[in-house]
Parts: structure tokens; C-alpha cells; sequence
């Protein structure tokens, strides 16, 4: 059996936007696959979700340095 994921000790800053994603695509690959067991799964969501927004606020934050480059170029 697996161990339990634990959400709290997992650094989710670490490693860059390409990374993130990439863990996020195989923990869905996992769970699509039947391969998580029932136990994990709330786990998996969860640092899924966690990882999802940090790319989020990521995106955000590049999006924002972009147009204050362009603005500063005009």
C-alpha cells in the first residue's frame, strides 16, 4: 500500500511552472488509470488543486511583468 500523502509537508514553490504542471498531469494520469488507491485520493486532489493555482498566480504575475514591459517600451 501506498502512504499517505501528506499535503502540508510538500513544498508546492519549489521547482518552476513546467514542473508543476508536469506533476499535475501525472497525478491525474494516476488517478484516471484507477492506479491511486481510494485512501490517497482526497490527497492527490488536493496538492492537484494546490499546484494548479500556484501556476495560476504564476501565469498572473507573468502576464503582469509583460504588460508593464510593453508599456514601458511605448
Amino acid at each position: 500500500m501506498q502512504p499517505h500523502l501528506n499535503i502540508e509537508v510538500m513544498t508546492i514553490k519549489e521547482g518552476g511552472y513546467r514542473k508543476q504542471i508536469e506533476e499535475v498531469e501525472a497525478i491525474l494520469e494516476k488517478i484516471e488509470n484507477g492506479e491511486t488507491d481510494i485512501d490517497d485520493l482526497a490527497a492527490e486532489i488536493k496538492r492537484a488543486s494546490l499546484l494548479l493555482n500556484e501556476c495560476k498566480e504564476k501565469l498572473f504575475r507573468t502576464e503582469q511583468e509583460v504588460e508593464k514591459i510593453m508599456k514601458s517600451e511605448e
